[in-house]
């Protein structure tokens, strides 16, 4: 991924990974209204760019524009977290019941031998309480597991889902930091189970880990 705020990039490019990159990691909240010029000084850049960013991020959902007055953030509603999740659950389940299928031993093998890295990584993130980085290390252990089935298809609708996954995974945790040792440890008995070829397992295990992982959105709690 480029960097953020990259000096060769154009200018509207800069500013739209700058916000949108705030917007995810929860830097600003939804509900937060954000002003051209503000957004701009910092960057070094004029109202235009900035302005062009942010008819790119309302194409994207993440902004609403406000004549004379910026742009507000548009929160996460419950109902598109239920979306959100719902999906997810049925892309990673049907990505494991074909990995668990006849002829599949060495995609499964490339898939354990990969989620070694990232369940350590995971480990060492929540230990240091980095909810920033959890969040997307979440997203790409989650991905690896449709990735590794194979479908093409399957992975990259998965995959639009990233920004998604992200910033409802950071609204939902928060300041409480204390959950992500468990829901490392919840990714690391998923990788077990689809080792151990028991897709049903999996299933019941993802559905109460997205649950628990996005209580907050739901309207719920840890």
């Amino acid at each position: 991924m480029p960097p953020i705020d990259d000096p060769a990039a154009p200018a509207a490019e800069r500013a739209y990974r700058a916000v949108k990159e705030d917007i995810l990691t929860g830097a600003v909240r939804g509900g937060s209204l954000l002003s051209e010029v503000e957004v701009g000084a910092p960057l070094g850049i004029s109202r235009t760019p900035v302005h062009e960013a942010f008819l790119r991020l309302q194409a994207e959902g993440l902004l609403e524009l406000l004549p004379r007055r910026g742009a507000v953030v548009v929160p996460v509603a419950p109902g598109e977290a239920r979306d959100v999740l719902e999906v997810r659950r049925a892309l990673e389940s049907a990505a494991v019941r074909r990995l668990v299928s006849p002829g599949q031993d060495a995609a499964r093998d490339r898939l354990a031998t990969a989620v070694v890295a990232l369940l350590a990584e995971q480990e060492r993130l929540a230990a240091a309480g980095d909810v920033a980085g959890f969040a997307r290390a979440d997203t790409e252990f989650h991905a690896t597991i449709v990735e590794a089935s194979g479908n093409a298809v399957a992975a990259g609708f998965y995959a639009s889902l990233g920004d998604r996954q992200r910033r409802m995974a950071i609204g939902s945790i928060g300041a409480h930091t204390e959950h992500l040792v468990v829901l490392a440890a919840e990714h690391r008995s998923m990788a077990a189970e689809v080792a151990a070829c028991d897709p049903d397992a999996f299933e019941a295990s993802l559905r109460g880990h997205l649950s628990r992982t996005h209580a907050v959105l739901l309207g719920g709690a840890w």
